[in-house]
């Protein structure tokens, strides 16, 4: 049996009791104090999250720009220094690689931030298809990424920083942020549906950095969080997660996620004949919510039915913690999409009620 990674932060864990698993070959916390606890901390408050297991890719060169539009479904050319933008890889068959955010530092600079369980395979996929001219580095060993999410995350974040974090718009970063004597990239990126930031640093600053902000925002309601409320986080405001609302098998139109595919780029990109084919004329499968009529949890992998014909599965599902209801995610065929459908869930060995309803479940109030 191979022996799980672990990140910088491992053995601070213990000190906070947190609870690990095993998440794609990684050891990691899946709560601190309840899933339920720290889900409401960063809805009302703030959470810090560990999330080093993230991947980071660097691509340098004076053709990246032409290599990044080939490899990506979002048109990189609209960035600009300091911009972060949200994209898919995908097979020429349109099923996806996996889905990323792409940091432009400078015109011959970018920074990949890919998933966990994706690092190798993103990695083989971006160095096969290199360019002259483009250098492609795995740098995740060295980099860290502490994530502080929730309404309060700027206040708790700005004690220990000169920069003026309110210059930071979304989907927006700044190098060389001075955190508490922590050099740092700082993006105001996240996966919760909340505002926040999300913080890259060497790995030997990561303890200092992860401890020196709960001291800072413990007077705040700062709570350290696992993986069991970043999925419901993420899940409320239908943030879509590789391997289950995404995969080989699932295409970006399919997830939710065409924003990010721009097929009237001139750049051909992988897949793109099969993606400019559904956005103009529909997917055949599409990501909608669920809510259950009859008493049951919807889970990742269960099949829903109308009459005896499977429709699709559903992709994730919990009882949300905000709307205190049953709901899932699923992976429908589209003439079952409508509002309000009836459709049945196998739970088990039973068939259970559930409709179809509107997702996101969950957006940040505007303030």
């Amino acid at each position: 049996m191979t022996e799980l990674k672990k990140t910088p932060l491992y053995d601070v864990y213990k000190e906070h009791g947190a609870k690990t698993i095993d998440f794609g070959g990684w050891d990691l916390p899946v709560q601190f104090s309840s899933i339920k606890e720290e889900h409401e901390a960063v809805r009302t408050k703030a959470g810090l999250f560990d999330v080093s297991h993230m991947g980071e890719i660097e691509v340098k060169g004076k053709d990246s720009l032409a290599y990044l539009q080939k490899m990506m479904t979002n048109d990189v050319s609209k960035l600009k220094d300091g911009g972060a933008q949200y994209t898919a890889m995908c097979y020429p068959d349109g099923g996806t690689v996996d889905d990323l955010l792409v940091y432009k530092k400078a015109d011959e600079d970018y920074l990949l931030v890919v998933n966990a369980s994706n690092i190798e395979k993103d990695f083989d996929w971006l160095k096969s298809h290199a360019i002259e001219e483009v250098e492609v580095t795995n740098i995740s060993e060295s980099i860290a990424q502490l994530a502080i999410q929730g309404p309060v995350a700027e206040k708790v974040l700005q004690k220990l920083t000169s920069t003026d974090l309110s210059e930071i718009k979304f989907f927006k970063f700044k190098e060389n942020v001075e955190i508490n004597g922590v050099s740092a990239l700082v993006s105001r990126t996240g996966y919760t549906g909340e505002d926040g930031f999300e913080i890259y640093c060497q790995q030997e600053d990561a303890v200092k950095l992860w401890n020196t902000l709960l001291e800072a925002g413990k007077e705040d309601g700062l709570v350290p969080c696992g993986l069991g409320s970043r999925d419901t986080l993420r899940f409320e405001a239908k943030l879509a997660l590789y391997g289950q609302e995404l995969s080989k098998d699932i295409t970006p139109i399919e997830a939710g996620i065409g924003f990010a595919v721009k097929t009237n780029k001139e750049e051909d990109f992988f897949g793109k004949e099969v993606l400019k084919e559904q956005k103009e004329n529909g997917a055949p499968r599409s990501i909608v919510g669920i809510e259950m009529i009859d008493k049951g949890i919807p889970r990742h992998g269960y099949e829903v039915f109308v009459g005896e014909e499977q429709i699709g599965e559903v992709t994730t599902g919990t009882q949300s913690p905000t709307l205190k209801k049953n709901v899932g995610l699923a992976l429908l065929k589209k003439e079952f999409t409508e509002f309000d459908t009836e459709v049945e869930v196998q739970v088990r060995k039973k068939r259970l009620k559930a409709k179809v309803v509107k997702a996101p479940f969950y957006q940040r109030p505007k303030n």
